[in-house]
């Protein structure tokens, strides 16, 4: 069972993108707390309705700030996993991906308030 999606038919995939979505909620604090934000984000957009390209920017900088929560959550259970002692290298890689981030959530944060002044100024 070395990798359980070769092979599989394309409309199978999409359960194993779901389950990881599930590891992610369960497992990560942080994708928890990024998830609550992306909602409170998507509620605020339906009752200020501040335009279509502020709309659509903040559409997707949540979505991305979920992908790399995600992807430094898969990172860092791999890594702990393979890895479990500690390991300078594995230290920088898992930090490196929290920095991933963290750049998007100041990136999304950005949008998100550029997006509210042009409501409400």
């Amino acid at each position: 069972m070395a990798d359980r999606m070769k092979g599989r038919p394309f409309l199978d995939r999409p359960g194993f993108a779901l389950a990881g979505i599930r590891s992610s909620w369960l497992r990560e604090a942080s994708f928890r707390s990024q998830a609550r934000t992306a909602l409170a984000a998507a509620v605020l957009l339906a009752v200020a309705r501040p335009g279509p390209v502020w709309t659509a920017l903040v559409a997707m900088s949540a979505p991305t700030v979920l992908a790399l929560e995600a992807a430094n959550a898969a990172l860092e259970e791999l890594a702990d996993t393979t890895h479990p002692q500690h390991a300078p290298g594995i230290d920088r890689a898992k930090d490196m991906a929290a920095a991933a981030v963290l750049i998007a959530s100041v990136g999304a944060a950005v949008v998100g308030c550029a997006a509210a002044y042009s409501v409400f100024s």
